[in-house]
């Protein structure tokens, strides 16, 4: 798979990585005065997101290449590169993830009072390692932003989380750490194989079988802790329920993301035999993933739980469009994700907003909302329909794609995926009738509609679930070059395997560099 690059004549991408490092740093030296640093985080996630744009209107469309390329030799000895670069599946990542961080910012305006300075540090620094993350093309490089975005992750969750912050984040550190370690595992053996961590080059190395097999889930193990796949998300809940709102809109946002691009830009590019191979499996688990986060959602009594679980099931949507190895399935995934960390980001900012309020997260202490918060009772609604995938919504698109795609594909794959859709229904409607809908309860007389500030954090994730719903060309035509480049690698690549029987059976025989 021979990747065409095209070189940045100014450093964009290192800007917009950057940006958030050196802002951080300058948070560091400002006298503590919680207005002082919460302006100054807001302008630099602002001018940061500003950084962002000229991707979305300068990106060549037709180009399945990487662009905005910019590739510099940092340690020698071991052929590792300071190389960044997007394409059409990873550029709408940056442009969201920049998004992201102003609206956490302003949804914490007045939830995080406490060492406010170390909480916008935390933020910016999450911010810069997920934008690294996306824009890598060095092995070595990818795998530090990965893991440099546990640590202030890690911190949001366990200073400014719940009471049962610390087991969160034990966690979901420890979840993450062990896949990340297989991972790295991975990253040393392609590296002996190879001789280089460039990622755009072991992509055209042609791989053997076996050796492809037992990489994959090496790297399997690290994404799939990530998305969060089944059986291995039990992290995710605590995690979601234990977080601060802005801890929560991450996650859901831009970190659960992270493991679903890996499986596109790794498992399906370095490994494409073995993707194919394995795409049964992965199809399997996806359709668990799917049916049990909407069966466990419908016994939820947490509102942040519900919607965690609610993000299992959506991801295992995502996943599916990918392993099902259909252009249709696969743009719709990547657009799945995408808009998934719209509508739930959306739907963590909205619980922060009467959490903030009435500091419970029970169901059963709301009730009637719709008359004392119409106007908050209106944006939940709005996001509670584009979760069950209403057309007209961007939740109906990317679903429809992805089964789609899956149903040319693997037909009995698409038919249980289906069945998601209506028990996504079922829990969200019953959410917003116990919530909005009934008498008034007593907790919530009288409380006040949202503020401005809370609006102007809602109101571009509103735009964006509409636009999307109803004018989807612009960001499916990001993808179109890239993902057909991609499939084209995976099944021209895929042609004769041995069984799984013999593969297990004669173990990993690779052959390394003298």
């Amino acid at each position: 798979m021979e990747v065409a690059l095209r070189t940045a004549e100014f450093p964009l991408l290192s800007a917009i990585i950057w940006l958030p490092v050196i802002g951080a740093i300058i948070l560091l030296l400002l006298p503590r005065r919680d207005r002082l640093i919460r302006w100054f985080s807001l302008v630099v996630a602002l001018a940061d997101f500003a950084l962002t744009l000229p991707l979305f209107s300068w990106f060549d469309k037709d180009f399945a290449g990487m662009q905005f390329v910019e590739k510099h030799a940092w340690i020698k000895a071991w052929h590792i590169s300071y190389f960044l670069g997007v394409d059409g599946i990873s550029v709408l990542f940056v442009l969201l993830s920049a998004l992201v961080t102003v609206l956490c910012i302003l949804i914490s305006w007045e939830a995080v009072t406490e060492k406010v300075k170390e909480f916008h540090i935390a933020l910016l620094l999450t911010s810069a390692a997920m934008m690294g993350v996306f824009c890598s093309l060095d092995l070595f490089l990818f795998y530090l932003f990965w893991e440099a975005m546990l640590i202030p992750m890690y911190l949001i969750i366990g200073i400014w989380g719940g009471p049962n912050r610390l087991y969160a984040t034990i966690k979901f550190f420890l979840y993450t750490l062990v896949g990340s370690v297989l991972m790295l595992v991975g990253i040393i053996f392609l590296y002996l194989k190879a001789g280089t961590f460039n990622i755009l080059e072991i992509m055209q190395l042609g791989l053997p079988y076996q050796f492809q097999f037992w990489l994959f889930w090496a790297f399997f193990a690290a994404f799939a802790v990530k998305v969060p796949m089944w059986p291995v998300h039990t992290w995710l809940p605590d995690a979601h329920t234990e977080a601060p709102t802005a801890g929560s809109v991450i996650l859901a946002g831009i970190l659960i993301k992270m493991g679903a691009y890996g499986f596109l830009r790794f498992s399906l590019s370095f490994f494409p035999v073995a993707a194919k191979a394995m795409m049964v499996p992965m199809l399997l688990l996806s359709v668990i993933a799917i049916i049990y986060g909407g069966i466990i959602c419908l016994a939820q009594t947490d509102l942040k739980r519900l919607i965690a679980y609610s993000s299992v099931s959506h991801m295992g949507f995502v996943t599916l469009g990918i392993f099902s190895l259909e252009g249709n399935a696969v743009e719709g995934a990547i657009l799945q994700m995408i808009n998934h960390g719209i509508v739930t980001g959306a739907l963590f900012m909205c619980v922060g907003v009467v959490y903030e309020r009435t500091h419970t997260r029970a169901i059963k202490d709301y009730g009637g909302l719709a008359t004392v918060m119409p106007i908050y009772a209106a944006f939940f609604m709005v996001f509670t329909l584009a979760s069950i995938g209403l057309p007209g919504t961007n939740g109906f698109i990317g679903e429809f794609l992805i089964l789609l795609g899956t149903f040319a594909s693997k037909r009995w794959a698409a038919v249980l995926g289906a069945l998601g859709v209506i028990i996504g229904a079922t829990y969200m409607l019953r959410l917003y009738q116990q919530v909005f809908y009934q008498e008034v309860n007593p907790k919530v007389a009288g409380l006040p509609d949202v503020k401005m500030r809370e609006v102007l954090a809602l109101v571009p994730m509103l735009i964006l679930v509409l636009l999307i719903g109803c004018y989807p060309t612009p960001f499916l035509g990001f993808m179109h070059a890239s993902v057909r480049a991609l499939l084209e690698h995976v099944h021209q690549a895929a042609g004769t395997t041995l069984p799984i029987s013999e593969i297990l059976k004669e173990g990993l025989h690779v052959v390394l560099p003298s």
